[in-house]
């Protein structure tokens, strides 16, 4: 069975990971503080620095629908595409199956795009979050088309 490690740099897989790491970790932050997250976007840098990007369609407005957030980090992604390796949209998603999910769109510029799956329960009464098992799969290239 073949990889998206396959054929990519190094470089790329470390991008990659490193992207990953990143917006699983503030995703898990911000479920365990207040129960959900707006979408954000994520990014290298061309010189290696990580950051996260939460662009926002209207500042006025403090509850904007999700789908706008997403197509701000899209959007803003696709405009520092020159100054950036690699870049991720963070998303809290239903899943068909009715439960919830935290899913990372990633993309290199060179090449490799993967749509990451965490999913996740909420214990009513403890407030624990309980993670299942990461699943990844090819994803959509949406910042270097």
């Amino acid at each position: 069975m073949t990889s998206w490690r396959d054929g990519v740099s190094a470089q790329a897989q470390q991008d990659l990971d490193a992207l990953l790491n990143i917006g699983l970790r503030f995703a898990q932050e911000q479920l365990a503080a207040r129960g959900s997250f707006f979408p954000y976007a994520a990014a290298i840098s061309t010189d290696g620095h990580g950051e996260t990007i939460a662009p926002r369609p209207d500042p006025n407005n403090e509850r904007p629908v999700s789908a706008h957030v997403i197509g701000s980090c899209h959007a803003e992604l696709v405009r520092r595409r020159d100054l950036i390796r690699a870049g991720a949209i963070v998303s809290d998603v239903r899943m068909p199956d009715g439960s919830d999910a935290v899913r990372v769109d990633l993309e290199h510029a060179e090449g490799p795009a993967l749509t990451v799956l965490l999913p996740y329960a909420k214990r009513r009464l403890s407030k624990r979050i309980d993670y299942g098992q990461v699943r990844a799969q090819t994803g959509p290239r949406q910042i270097w088309t």
